[in-house]
């Protein structure tokens, strides 16, 4: 092996994209001359102020995003429940028509999450990008309570899509920007993100609750049906959002370099922990612009197996949108149909949290995204093979418990496969997630109301979807366990230029000499 060769850049030399290319945030020069390093923080003080630092970002980030979240799946389901209630026939909408109802809204949410992630990655305030995508969202909610026909819900949905675009990958890559991977008692990243995809199951039962309330109780209230009452909530949920969006503002931080309600100690103890946990310091060079990163995310192939992997997983959980359509094939009337499509939502809650939690502990990925994609094949299995209704409801709640606890741990394993630089991290992040949507979109079509009640055809395409995904699955570990082995190979090497400008940046960071830092980024490797 060559120790002298130096490193360079292209389609094959994917450890060289991942760790020795570098591309910096851009900084205005009143920021490079307001920013003031704070002091490094003692061994014997660290951990404390560490866990400090964690805990009031707990307390702002944590809570400010899953309230977001809640309410926009609450959105998203709407649509849903209120067919159980008659909102296909008062608007005369054909199977095609509804399906497109739903599809619409991805038609543009899967597009603008690439532009998205690029832009969240070179401005230097998330705590106004997000909330102002949430202002925006509120607004286009409140108009969803006049719709009249076909065409007005289609136009919502596409105006809804694009605002909502920055929500997910976005509040998976701001998180990624300030929580490690490290692996113990003390997880992070993997659990901190099902938490806020446990916000999106907790409003799937509250959602469903809610449907169960008004759907009841409100039926030909003032001559209107009750499907009309439920959207018409639309309003209220808009005023909600655009408050919670501006409160948003004060709340969320920006990144380990600027955010307002730290002090100088604390962002430098910020830049530290993630400059320890990639030994490279978390930051963009000022020569490349966000294209670049996309450039580099682009030369990657697991990108595109990540990708593809999260269509056929999306996919294959199609399901979750039309949960109450599925539940309605039991037999029951609405209010007990959305209350049986409430109850999975709460244990799949726990079930989420503590996978990522142990994935975090473990450092393991692969089994942790897999198994509960085995999970839902069994309820698949289930499902094709019975028609009881006891036998059913058990698949609806094996498939509904175990299918999300996979899909909140993707972003993760994508942050943790492409840790550096962050231009090149939130394009995949992007990308990634953007492109498995087309899956959500795809999925609108194949749980048709023709198929009701078995959903045989829709349950044999979840199989094959999520049978590809654990291929593709396997394909990936391989890849990264392939890469792990050349990081030992070629720990050798001598890093020059932009891999040594990164190094350079963690040792004063961490108050190291360069020999010290190059060790550490030597012990750096990427999960399986």
């Amino acid at each position: 092996m060559s120790k002298s060769k130096a490193p360079v850049l292209d389609a094959d030399s994917l450890i060289v994209a991942e760790k020795d290319t570098i591309l910096v945030e851009q900084r205005s020069p009143i920021d490079a001359i307001d920013q003031k390093d704070g002091e490094l923080l003692p061994a014997d003080v660290r951990p404390a102020a560490e866990r400090r630092l964690v805990r009031m970002l707990d307390a702002r980030l944590m809570p400010t995003i899953i309230v977001i979240f809640i309410m926009n799946y609450i959105d998203r389901v709407a649509v849903t429940s209120a067919k159980l209630q008659g909102l296909t026939q008062d608007l005369h909408l054909s199977d095609i028509q509804y399906s497109t109802v739903l599809a619409v809204l991805y038609a543009s949410y899967v597009p603008a999450q690439l532009p998205s992630n690029m832009i969240l990655n070179r401005i230097s305030r998330p705590s106004y990008y997000i909330p102002g995508c949430v202002v925006a969202w509120g607004l286009t909610s409140l108009l969803t309570g006049i719709t009249k026909n076909y065409a007005g819900i289609i136009a919502c949905r596409i105006f809804i899509g694009l605002p909502e675009a920055a929500f997910y990958p976005g509040a998976m890559y701001l998180l990624s920007r300030w929580y490690t991977r490290k692996a113990g008692a003390f997880s992070e990243l993997a659990f901190r993100g099902a938490v806020i995809y446990g916000g999106l199951l907790i409003s799937n039962a509250f959602g469903s609750l809610m449907a169960a309330g008004i759907l009841s109780g409100m039926q030909g209230k003032m001559g209107i049906a009750a499907w009309r009452w439920f959207v018409h909530n639309h309003p209220l949920q808009g005023a909600i959002s655009i408050c919670i969006g501006f409160a948003a503002m004060f709340l969320l931080p920006d990144y380990p370099t600027n955010t307002r309600w730290l002090d100088p100690a604390q962002l430098r103890l910020a830049q530290v922990r993630l400059a320890e946990d990639a030994g490279e310091a978390d930051e963009d060079s000022a020569k490349e612009s966000a294209f670049a990163g996309l450039k580099l995310a682009l030369a990657d192939p697991k990108l595109y197996i990540f990708a593809v992997m999260n269509c056929a997983q999306l996919l294959g959980l199609g399901f979750i949108n039309f949960f109450p359509t599925i539940a309605g094939t039991l037999g029951y009337g609405t209010t007990i149909t959305l209350l049986l499509a409430a109850a999975p939502w709460v244990l799949s809650t726990i079930v989420c949290c503590l996978n990522s939690w142990h994935a975090d502990r473990t450092g393991e990925r692969f089994f942790h995204q897999c198994v509960p994609w085995w999970g839902v094949l069994i309820g698949y299995i289930i499902g094709v093979s019975t028609m009881s209704v006891g036998a059913r409801y058990v698949a609806m709640f094996l498939m509904a418990f175990m299918a999300t606890a996979g899909f909140a741990l993707t972003l993760v394993w994508v942050s943790n496969a492409f840790p550096r630089p962050p231009a090149k991290r939130s394009a995949a992040m992007g990308i990634i997630n953007g492109f498995g949507n087309i899956g959500n979109l795809i999925a609108s079509f194949t749980w048709q109301a023709s198929w009701s009640p078995k959903f045989h055809q829709s349950m044999y395409i979840g199989i094959a979807s999520l049978s590809l995904s654990t291929v593709l699955a396997i394909v990936l570990r391989s890849m990264l366990a392939a890469d792990n082995r050349r990081l030992a190979r070629d720990e050798l090497v001598y890093l020059t230029g932009a891999g040594r400008e990164r190094i350079e940046e963690a040792a004063r960071l961490e108050g190291l000499t360069f020999e010290e830092a190059l060790e550490r980024k030597r012990g750096f490797r990427y999960l399986l």
